[in-house]
C-alpha cells in the first residue's frame, strides 16, 4: 500500500511537470498567478501550491523555463 501511494505521488508529479510545461509553451510568458490557476484548473487531481511551486522550481534548475529579470513573479519558456 505504501508503495502504490509512493508511485502514485511520483506519477502526479510528472504530469504537474507536463501541465506547466503544456501551459507555457502555449504561452510563452505568463506571471506566477496565472501559471498556479491553469495549472490547477488542468490537473484532475487536488495539488497544493507548494507541490507545484517545488515543480516550477525543477523545470527553472532543468531550463525549461526561467524568471524575468526585473520582475520575479513572471517566467518565461525557454525550452
Amino acid at each position: 500500500r505504501a508503495k502504490t501511494h509512493e508511485a502514485v505521488s511520483n506519477d502526479r508529479l510528472y504530469l504537474i511537470d507536463a501541465a506547466v510545461v503544456r501551459i507555457m509553451k502555449a504561452r510563452k510568458t505568463l506571471d506566477h498567478r496565472a501559471l498556479m490557476g491553469e495549472v490547477m484548473a488542468q490537473l484532475k487531481f487536488p495539488a497544493s501550491s507548494s507541490d507545484i511551486k517545488k515543480r516550477i522550481e525543477t523545470l527553472i534548475e532543468r531550463e525549461y523555463m526561467e524568471r524575468i529579470e526585473g520582475d520575479r513573479s513572471k517566467y518565461k519558456y525557454l525550452a
